[in-house]
């Protein structure tokens, strides 16, 4: 009974975290300001609501998690930081629908870099997904040359990579990262303020920025963290997905920004495909836990 409500705690954790995040990016839209003041804002606030969090946790708990753990958390929270300056620069060089859904390449990439940095094999359903992933992004990608948004779609592949080398590096050291990702948000900061301090500070509309850095990126990046404390990989991808299928959705609806119609078919190639193995991982994993039931009876 235990484990069954352990399973509905992570599934309604994990589903807050994701659904949280996917009015990320109208925010930031909505914000209405330069680049670089959007990022230091953004940062700044995630900053300063994770050192509260952290203190009150740990004035409550001596076993409250590192912020960095060794030098594995230090690469880590560097890639994070590195990877949310490549997220802005998307943001403001490329359609929502192109950045969510080249964003969703995340899975296969940390699926590759396992496989050549960890030997963890993949299955052929992974390689042939891997493939499928590829060429949605081919045609999103190749969609945007000519437009000006090649620059922005680039930008979005590279925060893709960084956030999946960040996790591969977690993965391997094995260490708890849980506050790690949100402390990464040091390094665009401190870029953020020295562009900031040459270009000037605009935006319409701080508000906005202030509250996505201040409750819903805490609440998004420590839910999602928790969520395989109690539920397998694959269901906690599913839950990431929810940015890739809703984001776009919120941005038409406020900005009446449409997809082209490649992005739209590459996106849906991406998200069938995750969908589909991430079910097939989840079908996987249950079958190998009755497995081991069966051989180690209670």
């Amino acid at each position: 009974m235990s484990s069954h409500n352990d399973h509905q705690r992570g599934l309604l954790i994990t589903a807050i975290g994701g659904l949280t995040l996917t009015v990320d990016i109208p925010l930031i839209r909505l914000a209405d300001g330069e680049a670089w003041t959007i990022l230091l804002l953004r940062t700044g606030t995630t900053f300063v609501a994770t050192l509260v969090i952290w203190a009150i946790w740990r004035s409550l708990s001596a076993k409250a998690p590192q912020l960095i753990p060794g030098w594995s958390g230090l690469i880590v929270a560097a890639l994070y930081g590195l990877g949310s300056i490549a997220f802005i620069t998307g943001v403001y060089n490329t359609s929502t629908a192109n950045l969510v859904f080249i964003l969703a390449f995340t899975t296969m990439f940390a699926a590759l870099l396992s496989w050549l940095f960890l030997k963890e094999r993949p299955q052929p359903l992974t390689v042939a997904a891997l493939a499928l992933m590829i060429a949605g992004v081919v045609m999103i990608v190749g969609d945007s040359v000519g437009t000006g948004h090649l620059f922005g779609d680039l930008m979005a592949l590279c925060s893709a990579f960084m956030i999946a080398a960040a996790i591969t590096i977690s993965r391997a050291s094995g260490k708890d990262m849980g506050f790690t990702a949100l402390i990464g948000v040091v390094l665009p900061l401190a870029i953020a303020a020295l562009m900031v301090s040459k270009v000037g500070f605009h935006v319409n509309a701080p508000w906005w920025i202030v509250f996505n850095g201040a409750v819903i990126m805490p609440i998004s990046f420590f839910c999602l963290a928790n969520g395989p404390k109690y539920i397998s990989g694959p269901e906690v991808a599913m839950f990431y997905l929810l940015e890739t299928v809703l984001a776009p959705v919120w941005v038409w609806m406020i900005f009446a920004e449409t997809p082209s119609r490649n992005s739209l078919i590459g996106g849906t190639i991406l998200i069938v495909t995750l969908i589909g193995h991430s079910l097939w991982q989840l079908h996987e994993g249950r079958k190998r836990r009755a497995t081991l039931a069966v051989s180690h009876p209670a």
